[in-house]
C-alpha cells in the first residue's frame, strides 16, 4: 500500500499515497482522529458516515460515489444513492475527505484537522492518488493573484502523471 513520502517540510505538507507503510495503522489513526474531532465539535459521526470514511481510507485512491455506495450496500447500509452522497458530503464539508474533480471521485484527506490547500498527484495508469499540501498564495499563482489585487481563499491542484511504482514497472 502507501505512506508518507519524506520531505524536508513539516508533516502537514508531506505527500501521502505512493510509498509503502503500515496501512492498518494509517486507517486506525485516521479513524480515531475523526472520532475525536466529531466528539469534540459535536458532529454526528453516524455509522454510515464512519463506514464511508473507512471505505475511503482502505486504499489511497479516489473512489466514485457509486463505488462507495456499492461498498456501503455490501455492509448493510442501503442501496439508494443519497446514502452515499450524504455521507460523502459530510466528510468533505468537515475536512475528512476531498472531492477530486478530475475523476469525479472522493479520497480520504491525508492531513485532516489541518488547514491546507491540497495538491493531488493522480497516476493515470493505476489510479493511485497522493495528496500533498501547498500554500495557496505561494508560487506563480500567488504572485499573479497579488498582482491583480486578488485574495486567494482556497485552491485545489490536480496533476496527472505516473506514480513511482508504475514508472519503475515501465522501466523494467
Amino acid at each position: 500500500m502507501t505512506s508518507p513520502v519524506s520531505s524536508k517540510s513539516d508533516p502537514a505538507t508531506e505527500a501521502l499515497g505512493f510509498a509503502a507503510h503500515d496501512h492498518d495503522h494509517c486507517v486506525e489513526t485516521a479513524m480515531a482522529a475523526a472520532e475525536a474531532r466529531c466528539n469534540a465539535e459535536g458532529l454526528q459521526f453516524t455509522p454510515v458516515r464512519r463506514k464511508a470514511l473507512e471505505i475511503l481510507l482502505q486504499e489511497h485512491r479516489a473512489l466514485g460515489a457509486y463505488e462507495v455506495l456499492d461498498r456501503l450496500r455490501d455492509a448493510g447500509f442501503g442501496s439508494q444513492p443519497p446514502v452515499a452522497y450524504r455521507a460523502l458530503d459530510f466528510l468533505v464539508a468537515n475536512g475528512f475527505a476531498h472531492k477530486i474533480e478530475r475523476l469525479n471521485a472522493f479520497i480520504a484527506c491525508a492531513h485532516p484537522g489541518t488547514s491546507h490547500s491540497p495538491v493531488f498527484m493522480i497516476c493515470r495508469l493505476c489510479d493511485s492518488v497522493a495528496e500533498a499540501s501547498a500554500g495557496p498564495t505561494r508560487g506563480a499563482l500567488g504572485q499573479a493573484a497579488r498582482d491583480a489585487g486578488f485574495q486567494i481563499e482556497r485552491t485545489v491542484v490536480e496533476a496527472e502523471g505516473i506514480c513511482p511504482a508504475c514508472s519503475e514497472k515501465a522501466q523494467a
